[in-house]
């Protein structure tokens, strides 16, 4: 009987690893008709990553990538420095006013003029501008002070039109990386049998770097007429605040040491 049971098993064995057997080589004869799908599907997974993206393009789609960093970069630079510099306290501060006045009430002008030097600043530069032609009347006063006024207004502007032009590129680098990623996208079709994984990414990257462009300029635009209203407004109220400070000198008398 024990016999018979053994027999019985063992024959069950040989029958279970015979099934076992021939459902295995299907499936290895349908990774090998199908060039390795499973490690292929593995290795799509890996490079879903952002880094595969950026790095796994080619070296056009690198040097796009480091393009668009490299405008980003800048565009936090200059919105930084800007937002520094355009400042009441940077453009015109209290202490230089306050002293100034104190200056103009006694007629001391040479006084005036040395507070604004030991206080540089954009306002500071108009008024010495004004102080340095106090003795050729009020006309010539006025006109140094309006050119020396849209000097420093340029050189505001000047740093601040950076912003805004890092947000008309950042755009364009962008559509440059779709249209690269388009013409490596219809390559890859035109081999007649393109690798899916590889066509994913590569449209991918395209995408990408499209909306890295708008996620540059978007903000940069944002802060670029920020700024520059605040600018504006700095600029107006320091011109305003110029003209106050030199109307005493129609009558004002110059004091030598």
């Amino acid at each position: 009987m024990t016999a018979v049971l053994s027999a019985g098993m063992l024959a069950g064995g040989l029958a279970y690893a015979q099934d076992a057997a021939e459902g295995a080589a299907p499936e290895a004869k349908l990774e090998q008709a199908e060039g390795g799908a499973a490690p292929a599907s593995k290795q799509a997974k890996k490079n879903d990553g952002f880094w595969a993206i950026i790095f796994g393009s080619g070296s056009v789609a690198t040097l796009i990538w480091l393009s668009l960093f490299g405008v980003g970069g800048i565009v936090i630079y200059f919105v930084v420095d800007c937002s520094i510099m355009i400042r009441p306290q940077k453009i015109m501060p209290q202490s230089l006013v306050s002293n100034v006045k104190a200056a103009m009430a006694e007629g001391d002008v040479i006084k005036a003029l040395k507070v604004c030097e030991s206080e540089p600043g954009p306002m500071a530069n108009i008024l010495t501008a004004g102080f340095s032609h106090v003795e050729e009347g009020f006309d010539v006063i006025q006109e140094s002070i309006g050119a020396a006024a849209d000097l420093e207004t340029e050189r505001i502007m000047q740093r601040l039109t950076w912003i805004s032009v890092c947000a008309n590129i950042s755009p364009m680098v962008g559509l440059l990386g779709t249209v690269v990623g388009m013409i490596l996208a219809f390559k890859s079709l035109g081999t007649g049998a393109p690798d899916i994984g590889a066509l994913a990414l590569t449209i991918s990257f395209s995408l990408w770097t499209t909306a890295a462009g708008l996620m540059v300029a978007i903000p940069a635009i944002a802060c670029y007429f920020g700024i520059r209203n605040n600018a504006n407004r700095l600029i107006l109220r320091m011109q305003a605040m110029t003209m106050e400070l030199v109307k005493d000198l129609r009558n004002v008398e110059v004091v030598n040491d």
